[in-house]
């Protein structure tokens, strides 16, 4: 019914509805539908997905003057709405237009003043949905009280912790502390819900980092519990192919615990190939509305930080019981294909299983198998044909993905050593080589066909989406392009082979960096849906994640269904119904929390590079423009280490930001600072919580 509601008022064109008009203009006339119509309404009324006017008669928020967004509140107290999944400028909010919102809150503003060729700007209306329910900071002292510093530098206000709410903190300790009070104009007040830790000890910095984004690194007991009642495996296998005698085997990083895949590949006596992808059952454990199955929900996805990881299932599970171990029984769920010559999947099962991986094989391993290691080929010589093989297989689908125009990003992943007090010793770069993009290319094949058989059965399901990049973006990346001497066919709409194109020109230039970058900003994010809306990047029309249900909820969720539509063969009315409503949720939440970890992993590593780039003071080094923006240009090292070079350190000359092709412009010297140019830097300073590094240059190579 939500759906039929949002969708008759867009039909409408902003004409408002009573709730009365709307049960005569949907047909509702039984009174147990008029209730939930009503009920309905009221929650599209909270979301701010609907504006009600003084007569109580609705339109869609976007037919009004009312914005909902992220709140950007600037350290002078001002604030910007960012507005939700829009490229129109931010509006400007200013202190005395806050009510009691804080940073981060996800809010409802209402636009009060839009003069021609300025900012709009607006007043807070409503706070939709908090950012903070705690805050993580530094107890201080204060004459007679004490106070909390917050680690978030946006939060200005005083923020009072009385002493019978330390709950044991001491001046320098980092807490946890739960916000009883919002109001800016008199004074927050906290209280104190967990001592993390003297602000110097080892790890309290990463700590600190992980609570700030609301994520908590320990389960609850009763989830402990309810995840250690599954000792072993069970005997019985009905309903599930026994697959125990296949050549099936993982390949993950040296560190890994989690097996979610394994894979199984053979040649066919037709020429064709086939691949099994054989992913751990985490949906015969976590069931439906389980205590196991709503922490995963709240949880939404593993993290994965430089010194830990925060599983989304606790151990038990995760590491042990779904986790594809060498020479032990798992129960799986298999997805196997036939493949023909050029990478077309011919046929396909998938199917409840049982499998024993027969090796643990990692990432280093097989590339070294690969480059010839003569002793590594005698260890597991009953897996070279099978390598080569794959490796054969993976080629095939790499390259009709290329034909049909997926784009390939090739970004530089870090990785930071930490000596035994937890301090960042190294910063170097993640090697990637053949076995990471065979892993990549069988997960992304079974994933498309996983989508695409469920796609055809017109049943509710959960998508990894990526729609096409806005116009608009599009221009920027080809105007600076055109600007580097690289020329790209089209103007509103660029198809996938040109941008392929465009990558494969600048490869090994010094424009690489520079294009590769902006391309990428220029895509939109890839979120869940619970609409097919294809996938820009990958070229693929349907597109899911199907084969990591042990650190995504996604996956999870896509097991639950396969196991409903294809293995039980239910899909009556209620079933479609019950997984149509809540689908939404289910995508916006797996979104969110998706985000929310991506941003915690960046925060965490860029702390621990501002760390080690301490220790460098007054060093120097080379390194390539990343992005230029009218307060100063990034530099990013080799490393991926980036620092800021502020406008105000290009003292040579005064410089102008043309947006356009994104370079700054020296006013009488001419001289030009863009992406991708090479410069020297000197290390000049550091703030390691921040993650903030500030660059001068040295010497100039840019021409």
């Amino acid at each position: 019914m939500k759906d039929a509601i949002i969708k008759f008022l867009d039909e409408q064109n902003g004409k408002r509805y009573s709730i009365r008009d709307l049960a005569e203009a949907l047909n509702i006339d039984d009174a147990d539908e008029y209730k939930e119509l009503a009920k309905i309404i009221n929650t599209l009324d909270e979301e701010a997905r609907i504006i009600p006017n003084q007569r109580n008669k609705y339109t869609l928020l976007k037919y009004t003057s009312y914005y909902t967004g992220i709140l950007d509140v600037k350290d002078k107290g001002f604030a910007f709405l960012l507005i939700d999944d829009s490229d129109e400028d931010d509006i400007y909010i200013h202190k005395t237009k806050l009510k009691d919102a804080m940073n981060g809150d996800k809010v409802l503003v209402n636009v009060t003043k839009s003069p021609k060729g300025f900012r709009k700007e607006g007043t807070v209306e409503r706070i939709l949905e908090r950012n903070y329910t705690h805050i993580i900071g530094t107890v201080v002292r204060r004459g007679k009280n004490h106070y909390l510093i917050s680690d978030d530098k946006a939060i200005k206000a005083d923020i009072l912790i009385k002493d019978d709410h330390l709950n044991g903190a001491k001046p320098h300790d980092k807490v946890k502390a739960k916000i009883i009070n919002y109001a800016f104009k008199d004074q927050m007040v906290c209280k104190v819900t967990q001592v993390i830790g003297n602000m110097n000890e080892s790890g309290v910095d990463i700590l600190s980092k992980i609570l700030s984004h609301n994520i908590d690194p320990i389960f609850p007991e009763e989830v402990l519990k309810s995840a250690a009642r599954f000792k072993t495996l069970e005997d019985d296998f009905d309903n599930r192919e026994d697959l125990r005698d296949r050549l099936i085997f993982t390949i993950d990083g040296e560190d890994a615990k989690d097996f979610d895949d394994a894979i199984e590949v053979k040649p066919l006596d037709n020429g064709n190939m086939h691949l099994g992808v054989h992913i751990a059952d985490v949906s015969h454990y976590v069931s439906e509305g389980s205590i196991l199955d709503k922490e995963a929900y709240n949880r939404g996805t593993s993290v994965y930080l430089v010194d830990r990881v925060i599983p989304m299932l606790p151990e038990n599970l995760s590491n042990n019981l779904c986790s594809l171990m060498p020479d032990v029984d798992r129960f799986a769920i298999s997805c196997e294909m036939e493949i023909d010559k050029q990478g077309i999947v011919k046929h396909h099962r998938i199917f409840p299983s049982v499998i024993n991986s027969k090796a643990r094989m990692t990432y280093t391993k097989v590339n070294k198998i690969l480059d010839g290691d003569s002793a590594l080929e005698k260890d597991n010589d009953f897996l070279l044909e099978t390598i080569t093989q794959m490796f054969s297989l993976a080629k095939t689908l790499r390259d009709r993905r290329t034909q049909k125009g997926s784009l390939h990003f090739e970004t530089d992943e870090p990785i930071i050593d930490l000596d035994e007090s937890g301090r960042a010793k190294n910063v170097r770069l993640e090697e990637r080589g053949e076995s990471e993009k065979i892993i990549e290319e069988f997960m992304l094949i079974a994933n498309q066909t996983v989508a695409e058989h469920i796609y055809w059965m017109e049943l509710p399901f959960i998508y990894r989406v990526h729609e096409e990049p806005k116009e608009e973006k599009l221009q920027k990346l080809l105007t600076m392009a055109n600007a580097l001497g690289f020329r790209v066919k089209g103007k509103k709409t660029i198809a996938h082979s040109e941008l392929q194109k465009l990558l494969q020109k600048v490869e090994n230039t010094a424009s690489e960096k520079g294009i590769n970058t902006m391309m990428l900003r220029s895509m939109q994010k890839a979120v869940y849906d619970k609409h097919n809306l294809g996938h820009f990047g990958l070229a693929f029309k349907h597109y899911t994640h199907f084969t990591s249900p042990i650190r995504r909820y996604p996956d999870l969720i896509v097991h639950r269904l396969l196991r409903e539509y294809l293995f039980n063969k239910n899909a009556d009315a209620d079933t479609v119904r019950h997984y149509d409503d809540i689908m939404d949720d289910i995508a916006s939440q797996s979104s969110k929390k998706e985000r929310n970890a991506i941003m915690l992993e960046r925060d965490v590593l860029d702390m621990k590079k501002a760390e080690y780039m301490s220790q460098h003071i007054d060093e120097v080094f080379e390194g390539h423009i990343s992005s230029v923006t009218s307060f100063g240009i990034y530099v990013a090292l080799p490393n991926t280490i980036e620092g800021l070079i502020h406008i105000t350190n290009l003292d040579d000359d005064y410089y102008f930001f043309n947006e356009d092709l994104l370079m700054l412009i020296g006013k009488h010297k001419r001289k030009i600072y863009r992406m991708g140019d090479t410069l020297k830097i000197k290390v000049e300073s550091v703030n390691v919580f921040e993650g903030e590094i500030d660059f001068k240059i040295v010497e100039d190579d840019s021409k």
